[in-house]
């Protein structure tokens, strides 16, 4: 049921076999989230601006579609009666929606002092919560000791090889709506989406461009495709948490440096700004790993002329973080 991606070395994202089977189980759950115009951003950057509104998902970002997909293979494959993540939230949001989903416990791993919306969320679906670590890196660690110790199936956002074709299905989606993409804009985190979509677009729309983008102020994954090699960085300490990535995994850099042509990085006032800039003019609530790409094209991302989507991958902010955003200055364009 997944296939890895065309390079020797199995290369992190998935063929499109894997890709077909996810659309169809993701389909069978919810209708495709919305494509929506987007006539402020369009004003600002010259060119046709779509939002792909991941939101619309139960949890209230893209999530679900790669924890359900990966979670239903693991479990036609063997007995899985307890799954493990480690999050900064959405994801765990998403790993216990499809623990619940399909009738096994979770225990999820969050660094501490997380989100507190996320936070809620998790333990809203009846998983079980472990706060360990100052960051993502520290919480996958205890994570991954806890399901070496019981046995548990562990569902690793970053490295699992069946996951990134839940994510890929926002691709196609997007694909069959719009014949005709110039780029599509994706938030860069542990970079499961990214490959997902990259694949997607490799096998549907091999002309439309993947623009990565990332914090600032969490660059490790830009710093890697860059140069072409993992590059850790010491901290990832931005507002994005769901960008707060700072030890890339090898096989996630081989993929993106064949999947996505260009990485962007955005300030936090930037970042700051979209959300502001989504929810007065577009009506969208974001979180800043969601608002990122409109946050980029902002920035001045896009080519004039070319229709751009740009991915809502998630809404759910912090209330401290909303406030700062809504109560920001608007920056002029620059």
């Amino acid at each position: 049921m997944s296939g890895a991606g065309e390079s020797a070395g199995a290369v992190a994202y998935p063929d499109a076999a894997a890709i077909r089977a996810a659309h169809e189980l993701v389909r069978r759950h919810w209708p495709p989230t919305r494509l929506v115009e987007a006539p402020s951003l369009a004003g600002r950057t010259g060119c046709p601006v779509w939002l792909k509104l991941e939101t619309d998902l139960p949890t209230g970002s893209f999530k679900p579609r790669g924890a359900v997909w990966a979670l239903s293979v693991s479990l036609a494959r063997r007995r899985v009666e307890e799954v493990v993540a480690s999050s900064t939230g959405n994801h765990g949001a998403a790993v216990a929606y499809a623990a619940r989903l399909l009738g096994c416990r979770a225990t999820i791993f969050l660094p501490e002092r997380p989100n507190p919306v996320k936070r809620a969320r998790i333990a809203g679906l009846g998983a079980a919560l472990v706060e360990r670590g100052r960051d993502i890196t520290e919480a996958f660690r205890h994570a991954s000791e806890h399901a070496a110790r019981t046995g548990a199936y562990f569902l690793n956002d970053a490295t699992d090889p069946d996951l990134p074709a839940g994510p890929a299905t926002i691709g196609v989606e997007i694909f069959e709506r719009l014949s005709d993409v110039e780029a599509v804009f994706v938030p860069m985190g542990d970079t499961a989406l990214i490959r997902g979509i990259g694949a997607a677009a490799r096998a549907w729309s091999p002309r439309t461009r993947i623009v990565g983008v990332q914090a600032e102020r969490a660059p490790a994954y830009y710093l890697s495709w860059r140069e072409g090699r993992a590059i850790a960085t010491p901290d990832c300490d931005t507002i994005a948490d769901g960008l707060a990535t700072r030890t890339p995994d090898p096989g996630n850099v081989r993929a993106i440096r064949e999947l996505v042509a260009e990485v962007r990085l955005v300030t936090e006032a930037e970042m700051l700004a979209a959300v502001r800039h989504l929810l007065f003019e577009e009506h969208v609530v974001a979180e800043p790993a969601g608002a990122a790409p409109a946050a980029a094209l902002l920035a001045g991302g896009a080519r004039p002329g070319g229709a751009v989507v740009a991915l809502v991958s998630g809404a759910n902010i912090a209330p401290d973080v909303l406030r700062r955003a809504v109560c920001a200055e608007e920056r002029p364009p620059r």
